[in-house]
């Protein structure tokens, strides 16, 4: 009698809780991401070539990989007065559906200080840009010696309801200080000339600003340009006013000089992801928090077959990665990128005709049931989907990216 009580109050309790997920999942208190990736903008260097957008694609933040080839999706040459752009940042708009994208208007073979303005970006679909110049010297008064304008980008301000970008500025004789100004509804152009958003208490230099939205607070990330360059958290409850240092510590979690600080926040929820340019030894650090105070390293689990420079990452839903697939994804990139550890990556061949693959194994590998692990990036679909058999003939693989369709045949050799 008392185990058929006990059942019944369990079968009570079980279905309580499961009408209170329906209750509440049907309320909106329980939401699943509606996001399915992500989009990293990006350049590469500093040759005039490099210095143009790119963009690469990722389904869990971990492993990109580059659109286009990694060549650029915007020419420099048409939205810039420079003929360079660096310093890429991209945001979701405040309706969910528009995109916006700043970049700082630069070629740094005429000097680290030839540059004094900006390249102010607007998309519906994240492949058709509209653009315009912003020249902060020549568009007010008073700025004869402003030397140089980097690293914009924008955050959308709830208060003032309007679109926020902010940058560091340099005048002659000064340090670099981080300003800001709002953005016209168009977004071509700046509605009033910079006001200060923070500057260092010392007097030392402040650039590549990020900020980040979280907890009802604003965590301001800033590289120092002092004895010891590196990367500090300022912070406030207000967006535009009162940031004050998180602590007197760096949160880049290495010895090698930083720059370019991006966050983002994880798509399951589980974080954030603080990554930075080391841009003296050539890497990309990615490290994840979930206070903004204590950073662990996660490059073990980060692949891109490109070397990125100063970007951001935006999260992406499942159209917007078909569509991107569909505009700049090579065909053939799922089979590049094999994951199966028994597979020398940097071996694959594509034969001359390009419908060949050969896969380079390790010896010892059974190829009776064996699983490539080919990657089926964001707008990408290839079949077969599980383990085959590889001792004999090439296998057939079909890859579909929106509208294409190629099959291949894959072979593996040791």
């Amino acid at each position: 009698m008392k185990v058929r009580i006990l059942l019944i109050v369990y079968l009570l309790a079980a279905g309580l809780m499961f009408g209170w997920l329906i209750v509440n999942a049907q309320s909106g208190n329980i939401k699943p991401s509606p996001y399915a990736g992500y989009l990293f903008v990006y350049f590469t260097g500093n040759e005039q070539s490099e210095e143009a957008i790119r963009f690469a694609i990722s389904g869990d933040g971990s492993h990109f990989r580059a659109l286009n080839g990694n060549q650029p999706v915007v020419p420099s040459a048409r939205i810039s007065s420079s003929g360079g752009v660096r310093d890429p940042n991209i945001i979701r708009g405040k309706d969910g559906k528009s995109f916006y994208m700043v970049a700082t208007d630069m070629v740094s073979a005429k000097g680290w200080n030839s540059n004094r303005g900006m390249v102010l970006m607007r998309s519906t679909d994240l492949i058709h840009w509209t653009s315009a110049v912003v020249n902060i010297q020549t568009r007010y008064p008073g700025q004869e010696q402003l030397e140089r304008v980097w690293a914009p980008e924008t955050i959308y301000d709830d208060s003032a309801r309007k679109y926020m970008i902010y940058f560091s500025l340099k005048y002659s004789g000064e340090p670099d200080k981080i300003c800001y100004a709002y953005v016209n509804r168009d977004f071509t152009n700046l509605e009033g000339p910079p006001s200060q958003l923070f500057y260092k208490q010392d007097g030392g230099s402040c650039i590549d600003a990020d900020i980040a939205r979280a907890n009802g607070r604003y965590y301001l990330f800033f590289k120092t340009e002092d004895s010891r360059p590196g990367i500090k958290v300022a912070v406030s409850d207000h967006l535009t006013c009162g940031y004050t240092l998180q602590s007197d510590d760096y949160v880049q979690q290495t010895t090698k000089p930083v720059e370019g600080a991006g966050t983002f926040p994880l798509n399951d929820g589980s974080g954030y992801i603080l990554m930075y340019d080391m841009y003296a030894s050539g890497g990309y650090q990615f490290t994840k928090t979930t206070d903004f105070k204590t950073f662990a390293v996660v490059d073990s689990g980060i692949d891109m077959n490109f070397h990125p420079r100063h970007g951001t990452i935006l999260s992406i839903k499942e159209d917007e990665a078909r569509r991107l697939a569909s505009q700049w994804m090579f065909l053939d990139a799922s089979l590049l990128t094999p994951s199966n550890k028994a597979i020398v990556a940097k071996d694959t061949t594509i034969d001359e005709d390009g419908s060949r693959v050969i896969l380079h194994v390790r010896p010892g590998t059974d190829l009776r049931h064996f699983d490539p692990g080919f990657i089926a990036w964001p707008g990408v679909s290839i079949r077969p989907a599980f383990a085959q058999d590889f001792s004999g003939d090439a296998v057939p693989y079909t890859i579909h990216v929106g509208g294409r369709k190629k099959t291949y045949f894959v072979s593996c050799g040791k």
